[in-house]
């Protein structure tokens, strides 16, 4: 057996360059021992179409205070219209706006400013259900 950490692609969604590098840091390209992350940059929603399209991304983490498209418009897009979506991370800017992360079928929610370690550990807790065949929020059918 391999030692060699699972590889995932993360597709990183904000309009601002400067918040995507700071989930970037967050999360981090180890975010645990057995875990190895790329990441996919998306300034908009058709770039994140494009990525979703041509690339097979492990997981999405969402600007939910990115505009014109916020990452809950973003996540509750995804879910509609792709049938086997990845599953999804929002960062919300308040606690209180959990609710709307649930009605957009949102998987996990983080809270800014982000804390490393919780970041780190939600992201790994993810990938890893992913890894086990968990299902996302959303998805039409099974995967695979």
């Amino acid at each position: 057996m391999s030692d060699a950490p699972d590889q995932y692609t993360v597709l990183l969604y904000s309009d601002d360059k400067a918040v995507r590098d700071k989930i970037r840091l967050a999360i981090g390209v180890r975010p645990a021992a057995d875990l190895r992350v790329e990441f996919a940059d998306a300034s908009t929603w058709e770039e994140c179409r494009i990525l979703l399209d041509k690339y097979e991304i492990d997981l999405m983490v969402l600007d939910g205070e990115a505009a014109p498209a916020g990452g809950l418009g973003i996540a509750r897009q995804t879910k509609d219209e792709y049938a086997t979506p990845p599953p999804v991370c929002v960062v919300l800017a308040r606690a209180a706006d959990r609710w709307l992360a649930a009605y957009a079928q949102v998987d996990q929610t983080l809270t800014y400013p982000l804390d490393p370690v919780t970041t780190g550990q939600t992201i790994a807790a993810m990938l890893r259900d992913r890894r086990n065949g968990a299902i996302p929020l959303g998805t039409l059918g099974t995967l695979g």
